[in-house]
């Protein structure tokens, strides 16, 4: 008597498992076919794909994790050929694994000192993961950013502050005119720069770039991307201009003038108003040929130094992106001597409300 309902949980099983298996072949062959269309506009990936338990294996289970930002999180991890590797495993997915892939697209097609070497991917439905070069010294953000840091330690000196500048203005100099097509990373900021063990810089995250032709100057977008705080106006506002690589050459002006003032741009804390907003202040002080008032500044080279790279991101982040010089002239600037560089103008948007001092990577609409 007990024989039919046990026949009908069997039955019932086996149709769950149906279609359980039947959902994910449908998500293998979604991301087969993402895949697919991504090798017909890009070319072949130079890149190995992996399968998400080479990855399980590749970080023991995901044991060590090296941070975590809005993406997900990064894992330390180990090739089978014993060398460390940096595994970010992406969490919060967006659309169907687009952006995804462009961003293995873009990545994968670069071959710089100062851009971070991607080794491979994996990307089984919802499951996506990012393989890159180790970065013993993390980002750059913890070296900036001392806050909540009671010695105050981390300053790295001017030299090598110098240095890092320019590696960083190098690689995305390479992005926008070394490569077969032009990449516009749209989301420079200090934390999507790592250090290797020589804190040689390198540009990562790669999540929101743009491929282009390398003969158009000018790039549609749909929605505002970045990191607010950083992000152009022009990519806010058309009135401001068109958006093109001379929009990351803002997002690279604000992050050079917090690696000069070691702190964010916008510190709602400061007791003093006019201090709010670093540039702002540090304007006013070259403008009337002032102390600089900076920390670790011990002699007149490093005044020199942290002149001339306040002197640059001031011209990075004209509000006019045809007043701002390309990555090649910044790269001009800062091997060369300060004594060489004007003053630009003053930026006229100089006070942003508070609200950018959010530092979370977005995506925003524009009507």
């Amino acid at each position: 008597m007990d024989t039919y309902p046990a026949q009908v949980s069997i039955a019932a099983i086996m149709v769950l498992g149906a279609i359980v298996c039947c959902f994910f072949w449908k998500k293998q062959n979604q991301s087969r076919q993402i895949e697919e269309a991504f090798l017909v506009n890009y070319g072949p990936l130079q890149v190995r794909r992996y399968s998400y338990l080479e990855v399980k294996k590749m970080t023991d289970s995901f044991k060590e994790k090296l941070g975590q930002g809005g993406y997900g999180s990064v894992y330390k991890g180990k090739s089978n050929d014993g060398s460390l590797v940096a595994v970010k495993v992406l969490s919060k997915l967006k659309g169907n694994g687009e952006e995804f892939m462009n961003e293995v697209a873009a990545i994968s097609r670069t071959s710089h000192v100062n851009i971070v070497s991607l080794l491979g991917f994996c990307f089984e439905g919802s499951k996506r993961a990012l393989i890159y070069e180790f970065m013993p010294n993390g980002s750059l953000d913890k070296f900036i950013f001392d806050a909540n840091t009671p010695h105050k330690n981390h300053h790295l000196g001017w030299e090598a502050l110098d240095r890092i500048a320019l590696g960083i203005a190098r690689g995305l100099e390479y992005l926008h005119r070394g490569c077969n097509t032009r990449i516009l990373h749209f989301d420079i900021k200090p934390h999507n720069i790592l250090l290797d063990e020589n804190f040689t810089p390198k540009v990562s995250d790669f999540g929101l770039a743009k491929i282009c032709n390398m003969k158009e100057s000018i790039v549609s977008m749909a929605c505002a991307r970045g990191t607010a705080g950083y992000i152009a106006p022009e990519v806010f506002c058309r009135n401001f201009g068109a958006v093109s690589h001379k929009s990351d050459v803002y997002s690279y002006g604000m992050m050079l003038s917090e690696m000069v003032g070691g702190r964010r741009n916008i510190n709602a804390e400061a007791e003093d108003t006019s201090e709010i907003y670093f540039p702002h202040w540090i304007y006013k002080r070259i403008e009337l040929d002032e102390e600089l008032g900076l920390p670790s500044i011990v002699n007149e080279e490093d005044k020199l130094r942290a002149r001339k790279m306040i002197i640059v991101s001031l011209w990075c982040i004209q509000t006019d992106p045809s007043n701002r010089p390309a990555m090649k002239q910044v790269t001009d600037m800062l091997e060369g001597s300060v004594d060489c560089l004007q003053i630009p103008p003053k930026p006229y948007l100089s006070s942003p409300p508070k609200s950018t001092a959010d530092s979370s990577t977005t995506l925003v609409s524009i009507q």
